[in-house]
């Protein structure tokens, strides 16, 4: 793979997830060759440190991943680590960033490609995107590009006046909203799986599938995030973006290529296709003391952090339609909580029952729904469930499954940060959410951020407040997860 030599600089290099993510991330590739010597790294902060500091730092970061920190990662970071403090973040600050940028360029003949990745709090967006513009430091001599972690906004306002202020200095095609959950391979393979299997998109659609579910399911609570989940929740930490990006995958039109533009324009299709959510569609809870693995957890309101009788949703479940002629009438649930009994990510697809009973037990009919379930974590698989005739007597039908395992076939499958970081280095922006779709979801999803929404109680360690099952339970349906092999 050519990757052209560039500066990646990281705003907020000393944070979580440029320790636990980025960091890791770029060393994976370059110990895997995908990244060559002239792909230098700048972490920028506010924290004082050396060149030298930082390289410590990142190596304590290899280690804490599992990774070799010893002398191939020494000389890595001595030939490509670096870091410039920003002090207060004053003109003057962001200028001496520029200088040394310059420097570097000139040091490693790197022709002025720079990208910009803000690993920093939502709050700190418009402020450093402004600064970079005010400094000149997107006007290099090469390509520049910026990198914005989720979430876009608070709500559809905010998420406009974002985007008109980052479009201010960059263009829309230089510009990578990143949400991780697009960088997993079972997530990318949702394209291949549906359109290079014929098998699968002749029936994908109103008359053969009853429904689809979405459960993204995290088993601990609010741990060093207390503060920005206690202003952000359910809907606009997971709902919004991750779920939205999944949910348009798995139910787009063919694309007119396999290219960014084309993947974009059939997503944002969709999102507009969506009907209305009306709030008896919406089940907002917030979770109390339980027992999660035989361990007691505190409640949501007694977490570090949490202010005093916040009505924060902790999960969120939705019933939507879209109104489309491939999915008329096709009711779509779709659930997140934290302190659930799992962590897991599945769609799980279940396809009309035949017309006709014809095998009958004592019982009455013996057919079941086929099931899709596709697994994106913790363990990425597909698995179709299907009848079969048990052996002997009584006359009696069982499910079994076809399972397809990634860690079975391929081993090691690369961490989302690889691939997307890969992509921002190459300009391919597939993965990526354009200005647009940001939009149509935060209009789509606005009604489940009311404030005036009722939030229910449950316990950690169970699926979400009773009303969530109603949600399904008054359509004949109930919720799916598949537990791990």
């Amino acid at each position: 793979m050519n990757i052209p030599s560039h500066i990646f600089t990281i705003f907020g290099a000393s944070g979580d997830l440029t320790r636990r993510k980025i960091l890791p991330a770029f060393y994976h590739l370059f110990a895997g060759g995908m990244i060559g010597p002239d792909c230098i790294i700048v972490g920028a902060g506010r924290k004082k440190m050396t060149d030298e500091e930082f390289r410590e730092l990142t190596l304590e970061a290899l280690l804490e991943a599992g990774l070799d920190g010893g002398e191939g990662a020494a000389k890595w970071c001595t030939g490509c680590v670096f870091y410039q403090c920003l002090g207060e973040g004053s003109p003057e600050d962001y200028g001496r960033l520029g200088e040394r940028l310059d420097e570097l360029e000139n040091a490693h003949n790197i022709p002025g490609n720079r990208i910009f990745y803000l690993a920093l709090p939502p709050d700190a967006f418009p402020s450093v995107i402004g600064n970079i513009g005010e400094a000149g430091l997107s006007g290099s001599a090469g390509w520049s590009r910026l990198v914005i972690e989720k979430p876009f906004g608070r709500d559809l306002e905010s998420a406009m006046k974002l985007n008109d202020h980052v479009h201010r200095w960059f263009d829309e095609d230089s510009i990578y909203r990143i949400d991780h959950y697009l960088g997993k391979e079972t997530v990318q393979n949702l394209l291949v799986f549906r359109f290079a299997n014929a098998m699968f998109e002749s029936v994908w659609n109103r008359d053969r599938i009853d429904h689809i579910q979405i459960t993204v399911a995290e088993s601990l609570g609010v741990e060093r995030r207390a503060g920005y989940y206690d202003a952000a929740g359910a809907v606009r930490d997971m709902i919004q973006n991750h779920i939205a990006q999944l949910l348009t995958l798995i139910t787009m039109e063919v694309p007119a290529a396999f290219e960014a533009g084309s993947i974009m324009q059939e997503k944002i299709k969709i999102l507009r296709s969506i009907m209305p959510i009306r709030p008896e569609n919406i089940v907002l809870g917030q979770y109390d003391a339980g027992k999660i693995d035989g361990k007691e957890v505190p409640g949501f309101l007694e977490e570090d952090g949490i202010s005093a009788g916040s009505a924060t949703p902790t999960f969120a479940a939705v019933r939507l339609y879209i109104d489309t002629w491939r999915w008329k009438g096709t009711p779509i649930y779709i659930r997140t909580g934290k302190r659930m009994p799992a962590k897991t990510t599945q769609i799980v697809v279940v396809f009309e029952r035949p017309p006709v009973c014809f095998f009958q037990t004592i019982e009455g009919c013996a057919l079941r729904s086929n099931v899709l379930n596709i697994t994106l974590q913790p363990d990425e698989s597909f698995t179709l469930s299907f009848d079969v005739k048990k052996p002997g007597e009584p006359f009696t039908l069982e499910p079994h499954d076809f399972h397809f395992s990634y860690a079975d076939a391929f081993g090691r499958l690369p961490d989302a940060y690889e691939t997307l970081l890969l992509d921002i280095m190459t300009g391919d922006q597939t993965l990526f959410v354009h200005a647009d779709e940001v939009e149509a979801s935060w209009k789509l999803f606005e009604p489940a951020i009311d404030p005036d929404l009722p939030v229910a109680r449950y316990a950690a360690g169970t699926w979400g407040p009773g009303k969530a099952a109603e949600l399904l339970i008054r359509d004949g349906h109930s919720w799916s997860v598949r537990k791990g092999r």
